[in-house]
């Protein structure tokens, strides 16, 4: 049995049945990613979308205001930014700062938990741009992966 096979909703019948509410300490955190329960995963499903990681990698630049952030990931509409920024703000990524001004501001920002996430995709990223620029993805080769190897 391994870590991925347990749900925290059925409990192990090894386990002898709680007897009030100092019967044991509660369940412990799981912190696998392959794990169901883990709970990073929720912020690894984020952080991985083609969205959170185009704006993760913007704000590694520095803050944004969320206009010239929609212009710097280029083809993300409005409406997916906006959820994409909720999402990652919630998952303790980004911070929304207000300023009060006339007409008020609102800039975007890494909290050091993101800016530590769009580091390491920053590297991922120049990785992948390196390649590219080397020619390791033609046209040609993703076609060969596209047509499923029906050449056999």
């Amino acid at each position: 049995m391994s870590i991925a096979d347990l749900d925290p909703a059925d409990p192990d019948p090894a386990d002898p049945p709680d007897s009030g509410p100092t019967a044991g300490p509660p369940q412990q955190l799981v912190t696998d990613v392959f794990a169901r329960g883990c709970t990073s995963r929720a912020a690894f499903e984020v952080v991985t979308s083609k969205w959170a990681s185009l704006a993760l990698l913007a704000l590694g630049e520095g803050g944004y205001r969320f206009n010239a952030l929609r212009r710097r990931v280029e083809g993300v509409s409005e409406k997916m930014l906006s959820q994409t920024l909720q999402a990652l703000e919630r998952d303790g990524m980004v911070t929304r700062d207000v300023v009060t001004t006339i007409p008020p501001r609102v800039e975007y920002s890494l909290t050091p938990l993101g800016v530590r996430v769009a580091q390491r995709l920053r590297a991922l990223a120049d990785l992948l741009e390196a390649t590219a620029a080397e020619g390791a993805w033609s046209p040609q080769v993703a076609g060969d992966a596209d047509d499923g190897g029906s050449d056999r």
